[in-house]
C-alpha cells in the first residue's frame, strides 16, 4: 500500500481526535463564564463541532468500505474511529445534560474535571500525531501511560466530587442533575482511555 494512502487513515484519526479538543475547549468557554440565556446558542455550536466529527468518521468509513489494503486491521481501524468518535459525543452529551436539566450555576467539580478531560484530549491528539510512526515511535507509549494516569485522576476527582453532592447538596433535583454531568464528563475520560487501548493493542499486535 502506497504511503499516501496510509496517510488518509492517520490523518482522519488526528482530525477526528482535533474535533474532540474544540468540543472540550469550546465546552471550558461556556462554562468559564457561564450565561444560561445562552444555552440554547452554545448547544448548536457545540453540535456544529459533533457534526464536523461526524462527517470525518463517515468519510472513514466510505474510504474503508473501498479500501482492498489497510495499514492496519481494518476492526482496529473501525474501533478506533468509533472510540475517537464517542470521545466528541460524550463531551457534547455534557452540555447537554447541563441544558436539559436547566443547570443555572455551574459547581467547581465540574470545572476540575474538565480540566483533566481537556488534558485527556490533547493527549489523544498527540497520540493520533505520533500513531503513523507506531512501529518505531519512542513517544507513544508514553502518552499512552499518561492517557491512563489522567484517567485515574479523573476516576478520584468523579467518586469524590459523587460523595460531596450526595453529602451536602439537600435539594434532590440538583443531585440528579449533577449525578448525571459528572458521569458524562467521567465517560469522556474514560473515552481517552479506550482511543489509547486500541493503539496499545496495535503496537502489541505489529511488535
Amino acid at each position: 500500500m502506497s504511503k499516501k494512502q496510509d496517510e488518509f487513515y492517520f490523518n482522519n484519526f488526528i482530525e477526528c481526535a482535533e474535533f474532540s479538543c474544540q468540543a472540550a475547549y469550546l465546552l471550558k468557554n461556556i462554562l468559564r463564564d457561564f450565561k444560561p440565556e445562552n444555552m440554547e446558542k452554545t448547544l448548536s455550536d457545540i453540535h456544529a463541532i459533533e457534526h464536523g466529527a461526524d462527517d470525518k468518521k463517515h468519510q472513514m468509513t466510505d474510504k474503508l468500505a473501498r479500501a482492498f489494503i489497510t495499514p492496519i486491521e481494518r476492526e482496529d481501524i473501525v474501533s478506533l474511529s468509533h472510540n475517537i468518535d464517542e470521545l466528541t459525543d460524550k463531551i457534547e452529551e455534557v452540555f447537554i445534560r447541563i441544558y436539559i436539566n436547566n443547570v443555572r450555576t455551574i459547581k467547581r467539580e465540574a470545572m476540575q474535571m474538565l480540566d483533566i478531560v481537556i488534558q485527556c484530549c490533547e493527549e489523544v491528539c498527540s497520540l493520533m500525531k505520533e500513531f503513523a510512526n507506531f512501529k518505531v515511535s519512542k513517544e507513544l507509549k508514553n502518552h499512552i501511560i499518561r492517557i491512563n494516569s489522567l484517567e485515574e485522576e479523573a476516576d478520584q476527582l468523579y467518586i469524590a466530587s459523587m460523595r460531596k453532592l450526595h453529602t451536602e447538596t439537600q435539594d434532590v433535583l440538583e443531585v440528579l442533575a449533577w449525578r448525571e454531568i459528572y458521569s458524562y464528563l467521567e465517560k469522556c475520560a474514560d473515552a481517552c482511555e479506550h482511543v489509547a487501548d486500541v493503539v496499545g493493542s496495535v503496537v502489541m499486535k505489529n511488535s
